[in-house]
């Protein structure tokens, strides 16, 4: 069985609208709310899930109604200083935004620990899993991942077990969206145009949706475009489902 599992990243207060918007948009694409989630804590550390009772009320409701809630990092922002391979990916592959590529263990035990705590009081369940900010991990991160009890965490290029992880569960792209450039804006189109040919032969295809997507047309019609492109030829699914395959 083919699947297609969408998600809607960087769930904060501070882009409750963009994110309405963009449950809205896939809501109506696939017939309701099957997607997921990634709740980031106190994004950029000016937008803390504590001091919103409101947006917390909306998160449980959202849960309760079937969307899968991940922890994604505590507060999106990478504050460490970054040396070879490390740098490359903190300068070339996200805006500052790769919480836990240079975090120590203890470090990220704690914000794992901490956050999925929060996310488990708020919705009353405990989290689907782990996504790290821009899908960048650091070694202490990785170590802390395996430690967590996390049923799944995911990457750019594949979904796995943290108790396990050596094996995938989903392998293959993110196909995903730019919003902070003319020219990523234009390479991500063109690449969503050429996945929606290219990655039909894939047993999983992973949507990924930011709020900084809903700013510009060109980006919510290829997102509409890439999403009926899959939905049309495989069912719509959980992430939780892959634990079961």
């Amino acid at each position: 069985m083919k699947r297609l599992l969408l998600s809607i990243h960087d769930v904060a207060p501070c882009f409750e609208s963009q994110v309405d918007e963009l449950a809205e948009l896939l809501g109506g694409l696939v017939g309701g709310p099957r997607f997921a989630m990634l709740v980031v804590p106190d994004y950029w550390e000016r937008s803390a899930l504590r001091a919103a009772p409101a947006f917390q009320a909306r998160l449980r409701a959202w849960a309760d109604s079937g969307v899968e809630m991940f922890l994604h990092g505590w507060t999106h922002k990478d504050a460490a200083s970054h040396r070879g391979a490390a740098a490359v990916k903190a300068r070339h592959m996200t805006g500052g935004e790769g919480e836990f590529l240079g975090l120590d263990h203890a470090e990220a035990a704690r914000r794992m620990r901490d956050g999925a705590a929060l996310l488990a009081d708020i919705t009353g369940r405990a989290p689907a899993g782990f996504i790290a900010p821009a899908w960048l991990y650091g070694e202490g991160a990785r170590k802390a991942l395996r430690e967590s009890g996390f049923a799944l965490a995911e990457d750019h290029m594949r979904v796995w077990r943290p108790a396990d992880p050596g094996r995938n569960l989903v392998r293959g792209p993110v196909v995903t969206w730019a919003s902070r450039s003319p020219s990523r804006t234009a390479s991500s189109l063109a690449f969503a145009a050429l996945a929606q040919r290219g990655l039909q032969g894939l047993r999983t295809v992973r949507i990924a949706t930011h709020p900084g997507d809903v700013s510009k047309a060109s980006l919510i019609a290829s997102i509409r475009a890439t999403v009926s492109a899959f939905a049309g030829r495989r069912q719509v699914g959980r992430y939780a489902d892959l634990l079961g395959s």
